[in-house]
């Protein structure tokens, strides 16, 4: 499988829910080791490659709380804005994941990913920060749009990994310059 392909199927598994007696039954830990597979597979000039895969094991250690019911209750009886608290690293990681592959798509030429990549990357902070608004503004009118852009945001980001996971700056052995398009090794 390929790096982008790892990494969009492991999201998938994120973001898709199948709850069973109150589990998740398609447990993002398991996605969460998906995108550390697909990161270990990238281009080891991806930059901020350690980074990614700091946020994407600090993500997945706190799926892996989540996943029980009675933590996952616990935390949003607690207060709605511990939940969104708990989903920053996987949010800071989407971030993340779109810079790098922004630059790493422009220095191979591909000028529409890179764009696509960097109006993702503003998505992905934008939904990080717009539940400042909904829980400590109290604009309680913006909490379902808040999660829709979310949800849009993340399935985007997927849709493009799946569609880009060819292309020559996505795959390991290819070489990058900032003079010209890849040349492979």
């Amino acid at each position: 499988m390929k790096p982008l392909q790892s990494i969009a199927m492991g999201l998938l598994v994120v973001v898709l829910s199948a709850r069973f007696h109150g589990y998740d039954a398609l447990a993002d830990p398991l996605g969460w080791l998906l995108v550390l597979l697909g990161l270990r597979d990238l281009p080891a000039d991806v930059v901020h490659r350690s980074r990614l895969i700091s946020l994407a094991v600090l993500a997945g250690a706190v799926s892996v709380v989540l996943w029980f019911p009675a933590a996952t209750d616990a935390l949003y009886d607690q207060d709605a804005s511990l939940g969104w608290a708990a989903n920053l690293p996987q949010v800071g990681f989407m971030a993340l994941l779109c810079h790098a592959l922004a630059a790493r798509a422009a220095a191979g030429g591909d000028t529409r990913a890179a764009r696509w990549l960097g109006l993702l990357r503003t998505g992905s902070i934008v939904v990080g920060l717009l539940p400042v608004l909904v829980f400590g503004a109290g604009m309680d009118s913006l909490e379902d749009p808040t999660y829709l852009a979310a949800g849009m945001v993340a399935v985007a980001l997927i849709w493009g990994l799946f569609s880009w996971n060819a292309r020559p700056w996505a795959l390991a052995g290819v070489q990058q310059s900032a003079a010209g398009p890849p040349a492979t090794s």
